[in-house]
């Protein structure tokens, strides 16, 4: 296999294991020392990131997936329990693992609600 074909089954498993809320397969996919950052906070180490993603239950409709080598870039409508949030996720794999994810958005649409 590829280093990007596994890049790209790796974290389209993952995102699929989120939506299916099957937390234990999408934290296999993790890096036991990843990293998270995103425009509402940051979170490191595998174990953290799924407490917080059991908690929210967070559901991604993938419009575009780009791969170059371990960087998988993927195009997203995040359902976050109100209005869907467009969204672009970077994640970089190692050893068939998620090592870190950046997600980016615009987050007025959160913050109008309060």
């Amino acid at each position: 296999m590829t280093t990007i074909t596994q890049a790209k089954e790796t974290v389209l498993a993952f995102i699929e294991a989120l939506n299916d809320e099957d937390f234990e397969a999408a934290r296999d996919l993790l890096a036991d020392d990843m990293s998270f950052v995103g425009v509402m906070g940051t979170r490191n180490g595998g174990d953290v990131y799924i407490q917080d993603m059991q908690k929210m239950k967070f559901k991604y409709d993938i419009e575009k997936v780009f791969v170059d080598g371990d960087d998988v870039c993927l195009w997203y409508n995040i359902d976050m329990g109100g209005p869907k949030i467009f969204s672009s996720g970077w994640y970089v794999t190692e050893a068939g693992k998620v090592k870190s994810i950046k997600v980016l958005f615009d987050p007025r649409p959160l913050l109008d609600k309060k």
